[in-house]
């Protein structure tokens, strides 16, 4: 797969449920859905210049949604949850947990 690291992660995810995943040194990115492991570790490794312990990815699958009687659905995405080794901060995050 021929993807630039800026492609492989699209948007950082800021939730609740990741700013509390944050203090255990894990950061939630949606990234490319053919991306893999492997791929999503070293773009994340590149851009933010931190290392990498793990990687966890999960689908998230599309929604049903309605707007009065129009029918269709949510666009589904891939979500990875990137644990960093001891010590290491993503400083683009820290402004966002507040």
């Amino acid at each position: 797969m021929n993807l630039v690291s800026h492609d492989v992660i699209i948007r950082p995810i800021i939730t609740e449920k990741s700013n509390r995943q944050m203090e255990s040194n894990k950061y939630v990115f949606e990234v490319h859905p053919k991306a893999n492991k492997v791929v999503i570790r070293q773009a994340v490794e590149e851009v933010f210049k931190v290392k990498v312990e793990s990687v966890n990815t999960v689908k998230v699958r599309s929604k049903p949604k309605r707007l009065g009687a129009f029918l269709g659905r949510s666009r589904s995405w891939k979500k990875a949850i990137v644990t960093l080794a001891a010590g290491e901060r993503i400083k683009f995050f820290e402004g966002a947990s507040a």
